[in-house]
């Protein structure tokens, strides 16, 4: 997912007023048919935390966006025990859905990119 060979289309899209007028509808209904936000997360309370690189991007996370996040994890496990979504003015609007971890991703697949461009470094001696 977060591989050196991952392509977005986001800034073309995102620069594109054409295409931004087709994707954007498709977009919301694709968020809203997920019901993601129903349970009040933000897509990047989705990513799959096994993975080391997402590991170490979560410890860069100010105390306050952990504390946010615990707190939708327990809120939506809770609905989810109770098997209904959480109150409809609690759910996350798309204006609340911003990318808070995605940056910490990517600036942690960098830095192991750069890591092995250095450890793979050959020294030449010059006499």
């Amino acid at each position: 997912m977060f591989g050196p060979l991952s392509i977005s289309l986001a800034p073309l899209v995102q620069n594109s007023k054409a295409l931004s007028k087709w994707v954007t509808p498709l977009a919301n209904w694709y968020a809203d048919a997920a019901r993601y936000r129903q349970y009040g997360f933000k897509y990047d309370d989705l990513v799959m935390e096994e993975n080391p690189t997402v590991q170490r991007a979560l410890g860069r996370l100010t105390p306050r966006e952990t504390y946010d996040r615990a707190f939708r994890m327990k809120r939506a496990s809770q609905a989810s025990v109770l098997h209904a979504p959480i109150p409809k003015d609690q759910w996350t609007t798309p204006a609340e859905d911003v990318r808070y971890l995605t940056p910490h991703i990517a600036n942690v697949v960098e830095e192991n990119a750069e890591r092995v461009k250095w450890d793979t470094v050959i020294v030449v001696k010059k006499n």
